[in-house]
């Protein structure tokens, strides 16, 4: 497909985009910090699972119609800020239990991976963007779609893994009830204003 400059321009682009903080990457950290690296494969694996079916899905057409009809960009927006606030909610909620319940915590799956990055605006933007820059119109659309998802998603593995190591790391250390209520309450305000941020851009 595209030579070393195209692959270098396209990690100059990612790898940033990917790593930078947003609600998908705090959920990461936080699943590291609650359940450790192994506890939090499922939650990771749904979510560069949807990774995946974003590039494909945009790759292959949805860009074309988001372009034509922009109602449907602000219907995922709504959605993603109405998933931001069922999340801050779970997280007060963990925050208001007694500090004998603390310690427990729902483990997020597979489902509430993939489910996360459908409904995060950040994702969407940045896979759009990224077909819109690097898709060449001379070439097999279908090729280079496949090798732009593949990139995307590998280099989704290396930039995700240290939200989730850092998490156990760092957050990782705190876990007594008092400390897990307090980290509760800390991400369920990070979740509002992620969602405070979507609602006014």
């Amino acid at each position: 497909m595209a030579g070393w400059e195209t692959w270098a321009a396209f990690l100059g682009y990612a790898a940033p985009m990917i790593i930078s903080p947003g609600p998908g990457n705090t959920l990461l950290a936080t699943a590291g910090g609650r359940h450790g690296v192994g506890g939090s494969v499922p939650f990771w694996a749904g979510f560069e699972a949807a990774n995946l079916a974003l590039c494909l899905i945009y790759g292959l057409g949805l860009g074309g119609a988001l372009h034509e009809h922009p109602e449907i960009h602000t219907a995922l927006k709504w959605a993603g800020v109405v998933y931001l606030l069922y999340l801050a909610w779970g997280f007060f909620r963990a925050s208001a239990k007694p500090s004998s319940q603390a310690a427990g915590g729902k483990r997020l799956g597979f489902i509430d991976g993939f489910i996360c990055v459908i409904f995060n605006p950040k994702i969407h933007s940045m896979i759009a963007v990224m077909f819109a820059q690097f898709l060449a119109p001379d070439a097999n659309l279908s090729s280079q779609v496949g090798q732009l998802s593949a990139a995307f998603v590998v280099l989704g593995l290396f930039c995700h893994f240290p939200w989730i190591y850092g998490g156990k790391v760092i957050l990782g250390r705190f876990e007594s009830p008092r400390a897990l209520r307090i980290q509760a309450a800390v991400f369920g305000t990070s979740m509002l204003l992620v969602a405070l941020y979507v609602v006014l851009n």
